[in-house]
C-alpha cells in the first residue's frame, strides 16, 4: 500500500475524469491526499474526500501565490512548463477552521513562502504563514509546508514559533528542495518530514540528501498534476504514479521497494492520523 501525501486531483487539470483518476489509484492501493491551494481547492478537496469512505482525504490552506492575480509561466525541463493564473484571495481564518471540522481533513495545506514566483510581497507572505501556522497550531492538524527560495525564512519562522507553540507544530516539506544541512534542521530541531516526487526520477539534485536522511523521516508525493516522474514525462501526472517515486528512491537508498512502501505509508498514518487499508 501507497499514499500520495501530495495530490491535486481537486485542480481543473481533473475537471473531466477526476472519478476516475482516483478510481485508478485506489484499484492499485494507492491512497492520496487532495490539497488545497486556496479556498475553492480546500473546500473541493473536502467534498471529494467526503465521497470515499477510505483512500482519499483533504488539506486546506492558502498558497502564498494567491495574495495576488498574476499570470505564470515556469519551465521544469525540456518535458514540461507549467503555465497558471492566480486570483488574489484574502485568508479568512474562520471559513478555512469550518473546513478543518471535517473528518477528512488531515492537514493545513498548502501554505508557506514562495520567493521563487514573487519576492516583492516576502512580509505579506510571510504574514499569511504566520495565521496558518496558528490554524495548524489552534486545530492539531500538521503542516503541508510549500518553500520556494525561502528556506532561511521558514526556519526562522520556524524557530519563533517553537517557543510560541511547543509540539503543536510539525508536518512535511512538500517537494524538498533545499540542502542536506537544511533538511537536518527540519528533521532535528522541528520534527518535520521531506516529501520527495516525480522530480528524483529524472534529476540527481536530491540523491545526497535522499541518501543521508533517515527512510523514517521520508515521504513519497506526486503534486499531480506537475512533476510527472520517469516514464512518463511530457504527460499530466496522477496519484497512481507515486508507485514510481516509491521504486526511485527505494534504488538510491538501496533498499527494497517492500520496504519503502512500508516505511513510508507507516510515517504518513503517524503524521496525518490516517489509516491506510
Amino acid at each position: 500500500m501507497l499514499i500520495d501525501t501530495h495530490a491535486h486531483v481537486n485542480f481543473n487539470a481533473y475537471k473531466d475524469d477526476a472519478p476516475e483518476v482516483i478510481k485508478r489509484a485506489l484499484e492499485n492501493g494507492v491512497s492520496l491526499i487532495n490539497v488545497g491551494s486556496q479556498f475553492s481547492t480546500s473546500a473541493r478537496a473536502v467534498e471529494m474526500a467526503k465521497n470515499y469512505e477510505t483512500g482519499v482525504f483533504a488539506a486546506v490552506g492558502m498558497h502564498p501565490i494567491h495574495l495576488g492575480s498574476e499570470k505564470f509561466k515556469t519551465a521544469v525541463d525540456e518535458d514540461e512548463e507549467v503555465e497558471f493564473e492566480t486570483r488574489a484571495e484574502v485568508f479568512e481564518a474562520e471559513k478555512y477552521l469550518k473546513l478543518t471540522k471535517d473528518k477528512k481533513t488531515v492537514a493545513i495545506g498548502e501554505v508557506g513562502l514562495d520567493y521563487y514566483h514573487n519576492s516583492s510581497n516576502k512580509e505579506k507572505q510571510k504574514e499569511l504563514f504566520q495565521q496558518q501556522i496558528d490554524l495548524a497550531a489552534e486545530t492539531g492538524l500538521p503542516l503541508i509546508v510549500h518553500c520556494r527560495e525561502a528556506h532561511a525564512d521558514i526556519l526562522e519562522m520556524f524557530e519563533n514559533n517553537k517557543k510560541k507553540h511547543g509540539r503543536n507544530l510539525r508536518g512535511v516539506i512538500h517537494s524538498f528542495s533545499g540542502r542536506l544541512s537544511q533538511a537536518k534542521r527540519y528533521i532535528e530541531e522541528f520534527g518535520f518530514l521531506l516529501g520527495f516526487n516525480g522530480i528524483i526520477t529524472f534529476a540527481r539534485d536530491y540523491d545526497k540528501v535522499i541518501e543521508k536522511t533517515g527512510l523514517e523521516n521520508l515521504l513519497l508525493e506526486t503534486d499531480c498534476p506537475y512533476l510527472t516522474p520517469i516514464p512518463f514525462r511530457g504527460k499530466r501526472n496522477e496519484p497512481l504514479y507515486v508507485k514510481y517515486v516509491a521504486e526511485k528512491l527505494a534504488e538510491i537508498k538501496g533498499l527494497s521497494l517492500e520496504e519503502v512502501e512500508k516505511i513510508t505509508t507507516g510515517n504518513a498514518e503517524k503524521l496525518f492520523g490516517v489509516k491506510i487499508i
